[in-house]
């Protein structure tokens, strides 16, 4: 069985995540882009960073990681990735309301899971065989999971700016300890990387 991996992109003060989400703005419009610009506009300076987070077999994301809508599905909202999602795999997406899959292009089906994260983890274990499953977020899902101490190996990779409002990594998890194993900087982010203890 593979590992369970988590890779976030966080601010200094742990912000994963604004307020005022929408589809102009998915991390709210205070946030912007601005924790993923070393993903976009610097990606030669994490290659293999980047090849990890793509490397899992199957995924598991918060349903506002999918999409900006609150309440019901809005039919023809298929993910913020355009036709060819960057997974090329299972996507598991935590969710209360039931939703048919959702097939793209080049390999990725987004599921959606009502029973929970316990079964949407049990999901993505069986669709990534001997492979590695990703928690892809947010940060509510995610601290659900590393409050479960569900979570392998976690890849905090840390912007240098503040945000000072919106929803951070750890604040719903009680107790954890982990290990660092690596650590790695470039000009536009510090690349953290913790095993659970």
């Amino acid at each position: 069985m593979g590992r369970v991996t988590a890779d976030i992109a966080v601010s200094l003060d742990l912000v994963a995540t604004g307020h005022d989400q929408s589809e102009e703005h998915p991390f709210g419009p205070h946030v912007g882009h601005r924790l993923h610009t070393w993903m976009f506009d610097h990606a030669d300076d994490s290659p293999d960073e980047i090849a990890a987070i793509l490397g899992a077999r199957a995924y598991v994301m918060g349903r506002n990681m999918f999409d900006p809508h609150r309440g019901d599905w809005v039919s023809e909202w298929q993910g913020w990735w355009g036709p060819e999602p960057p997974y090329h795999a299972p996507v598991f997406v935590l969710c209360s309301r039931p939703r048919e899959p959702l097939e793209m292009q080049g390999g990725t089906t987004f599921h959606f899971v009502t029973e929970g994260p316990e079964q949407a983890l049990a999901l993505a274990r069986e669709a990534a065989g001997d492979g590695d499953v990703s928690i892809a977020g947010g940060p509510t899902t995610l601290d659900a999971y590393l409050a479960a101490g569900a979570v392998d190996e976690l890849r905090l990779h840390v912007v240098p700016f503040t945000v000072g409002e919106g929803l951070r990594v750890f604040d719903r998890v009680p107790d954890l300890a982990m290990v660092p194993v690596a650590a790695r900087t470039t000009p536009h982010v510090t690349h953290l990387t913790y095993r659970r203890a």
